[in-house]
């Protein structure tokens, strides 16, 4: 699914009357392949734990059969009068070693169950998180990702902010509230509303001394917009982050535009402790 949304918004970019830069292409084309890629791996994964309960789940039929054929035994040799205490003993300490690893055997069993449910559970959250932002994908005003349980929807400046401002626009407005929307059905994980600036420095006699500020009052804008839109309060917050995490090096007007974004994290409560 996010392989055919990447795919998606890369037809639409491509299609788009001579708009769309060779490098904007190929970029759009690495993330397509890079979300195939990681929808494989999980996939892989999850095979790979099944194939794991299911060795445990034959592990533990066998460790069963052993264990009724030694009470066979046992009972057996307590019924003989001839049967020494030696032997008894030892049967009955070999019980309890079976016991102890079929617990064990137990224990594994349902944690491998809970790890995959959360694979599962994330895998399902990111679909339908991406079919509720399908059309902002595909227009390419959003972007969508998740690396190890962290789902992150990534927005433009120019989408929320006219510039030099801290206002979220009417068309930040209509995606903000498409988010908002898809958010309200998340369960049990934190938002956290970073920004991010390019690092051309800001009129240090603005209101801005720094992009530090900059970048913090425009997470605090949207932050403040998805609450109104509705999103519950207690799980949002916001970072700024400034020039320091870029993702793409500040030497072009094209890199630089990649690096001034908004990036909506969301992370489980106990990961972001």
């Amino acid at each position: 699914m996010r392989f055919k949304l990447a795919l998606a918004a890369l037809t639409v970019l491509t299609t788009t009357s001579g708009c769309v830069g060779k490098g904007k292409y190929n970029a759009l084309a690495a993330e397509a392949e890079n979300l195939d890629t990681r929808l494989k791996e999980e996939k892989s994964a999850r095979e790979a734990q099944e194939a794991k309960v299911k060795e445990l789940e034959e592990q533990r039929a066998t460790l069963e059969q052993e264990k009724e054929a030694l009470s066979t035994r046992l009972a057996t040799s307590e019924s003989r009068l001839t049967a020494s205490a030696a032997e008894r003993s030892a049967l009955e300490r070999k019980n309890e070693e079976l016991k102890a690893l079929n617990d064990e055997l137990a224990k594994n069993s349902r944690r491998l169950a809970e790890a995959k449910d959360a694979l599962e559970k994330r895998s399902a959250e990111y679909e339908n998180l991406a079919q509720s932002l399908k059309q902002e994908i595909s227009d390419g005003k959003i972007q969508l990702s998740e690396l190890q349980g962290r789902m992150t929807v990534q927005l433009k400046d120019k989408i929320l902010f006219a510039s030099g401002s801290t206002r979220v626009g009417k068309e930040g407005q209509e995606a903000l509230v498409k988010i908002a929307d898809a958010l309200k059905s998340v369960q049990g994980r934190i938002i956290r509303v970073e920004g991010h600036t390019d690092d051309v420095p800001t009129d240090k006699n603005g209101p801005f001394p720094s992009n530090w500020e900059l970048s913090l009052a425009r997470a605090m804008a949207v932050v403040r917009a998805l609450q109104d839109a509705g999103v519950d309060p207690t799980v949002l917050s916001a970072a700024g982050y400034g020039q320091y995490q870029p993702i793409a090096a500040n030497d072009s007007a094209e890199n630089r535009s990649r690096n001034r974004r908004i990036e909506i994290v969301l992370a489980a409560k106990a990961a972001a402790r």
